[in-house]
């Protein structure tokens, strides 16, 4: 069977006066079939977020472009991302007064195969038709409570600490990346990489049903609609990207 790739991004600024969440669509010039997205929740001051996640998306761009199939593997890739806009972040310190920091997930297709790796509280959901198959763990205080048994998912969301992470780019800590990868993908897998000014309002369950029920763009924006509606006036900067792999023709 033939699979087609169907991919949407959105953001909105949301209730804020800045928006410091980055999300970028980005394909190989030499390798047709190869794509990278890369979203990024900046954070650290005014302006200081932005430029954070600015240098999320110029790492995966250069990265990509540098990207040799024959010497280089994916998940490698994606590993240079995260020094390299680490170290980028880091350096800006020197030459700004803020304190960036930002998170990442980024998600690459190469040969029919998936790869992804993500630090902070930026979440990828792998949902194949309406099945989860995987949600990244949060890199954040109430998400290591969660895992502990120590809170509830319904209190983590209100938990007055929920912003702290523990891992992320910009830190003064190595930040502590994790991978993921998909053998092979076929019609029915969906993909979905936000931040958690839209993760915030939904459960898994109508993720997977807005995914699997609409195309893409349709998707994307239900997504965000719905998220400004539900934040009552108070909503975060908002980032998303949606890949779909869908039966040639349908």
């Amino acid at each position: 069977m033939r699979v087609s790739v169907e991919t949407s991004v959105a953001r909105h600024i949301g209730d804020r006066k800045e928006q410091q969440d980055r999300v970028a669509v980005l394909t190989h010039s030499s390798h047709p079939g190869t794509l990278l997205i890369a979203l990024a929740d900046g954070m650290g001051g005014h302006s200081g977020g932005a430029m954070a996640a600015e240098q999320i998306i110029l790492a995966a761009q250069q990265n990509l472009e540098a990207f040799s199939p024959a010497t280089e593997h994916p998940g490698k890739l994606l590993d240079l991302v995260v020094q390299d806009a680490h170290t980028s972040i880091r350096l800006s310190r020197f030459t700004s007064e803020q304190d960036p920091h930002s998170t990442i997930v980024a998600f690459m297709l190469y040969r029919g195969r998936a790869y992804w790796v993500h630090c902070g509280d930026s979440r990828l959901y792998h949902f194949r038709n309406r099945r989860l198959m995987l949600r990244t763990k949060d890199h954040s205080l109430v998400g290591e409570l969660q895992r502990r048994g120590k809170l509830t998912a319904e209190e983590a969301l209100h938990h007055p600490q929920r912003n702290v992470l523990v891992s992320c780019l910009g830190g003064d800590r190595m930040p502590q990346p994790e991978h993921g990868s998909c053998d092979s993908v076929a019609a029915g897998d969906h993909f979905l990489l936000c931040s958690d000014g839209l993760w915030n309002y939904f459960s898994e369950e109508e993720l997977a049903d807005t995914l699997a029920s609409l195309p893409a763009n349709d998707a994307a924006q239900r997504l965000l609609d719905l998220t400004r509606k539900r934040s009552q006036g108070n909503g975060d900067n908002i980032s998303l990207a949606i890949v779909k792999f869908v039966a040639a023709g349908d």
